[in-house]
């Protein structure tokens, strides 16, 4: 139906979650209209990104050098560490504009029926962050059951060495932090339990 080009185009936005054949076809279709410099930008931004963005050392977070802008921060309390599964939950999270502790990305949660196992996420440099015992683990994982069953082995792990703590729940049983909305999220910090 489609020259090859664009067909090749719309199997490449297929790639992305939530983009089905309709919606990729979309895409392509509107960068057809779009003017050169606009189509352009768009290539370049994608390319840098691709090129630029790494690691961050300590939390794994995205970062333009070895260390992310968050960890760089030296007004953020550095006796909280608040553990996510990806980078995408830290700007929910920081979208609320209350949390000013630090991140932890685990990249990924325990799921015996996936194969990842614990010593297949970041789950073992977390213990190098700790400062002392003062310091508070908050674990910000997704209520589900790999996300509970992350909670409990972080939980089990760290006891002796920090206060763990885990976000409370205005968050719904197997929802995503990601789609929380801001309050929902504010609310979750501030009843966060001792675990």
């Amino acid at each position: 139906m489609y020259p090859d080009s664009i067909e090749k185009l719309i199997e490449s936005f297929m790639v992305l979650p939530g983009v089905g054949r309709k919606t990729a076809e979309r895409y392509v279709l509107h960068l057809l209209e779009l003017d050169e410099v606009n189509l352009i930008n768009l290539a370049k931004s994608a390319i840098d990104v691709h090129e630029k963005i790494e690691r961050c050392i300590l939390c794994h977070n995205y970062a333009e050098s070895d260390k992310c802008q968050i960890c760089m921060d030296s007004t953020r309390d550095k006796n909280q560490i608040c553990v996510v599964s990806s980078p995408k939950e830290i700007i929910s999270i920081e979208k609320t504009g209350e949390y000013h502790g630090l991140y932890h990305v685990l990249e990924g949660l325990i799921s015996t029926r996936k194969g990842i196992m614990p010593d297949d996420l970041n789950i073992n440099d977390l213990s190098g962050r700790i400062i002392s015992q003062d310091t508070e683990i908050i674990l910000a994982l997704n209520a589900t059951v790999e996300g509970e069953t992350t909670a409990l082995y972080i939980a089990k792990k760290y006891d002796d060495k920090a206060t763990i703590t885990r976000l409370a729940f205005g968050l719904p049983i197997g929802g995503h932090l990601d789609y929380a909305d801001d309050l929902t999220l504010l609310k979750a910090f501030e009843g966060r339990k001792k675990m």
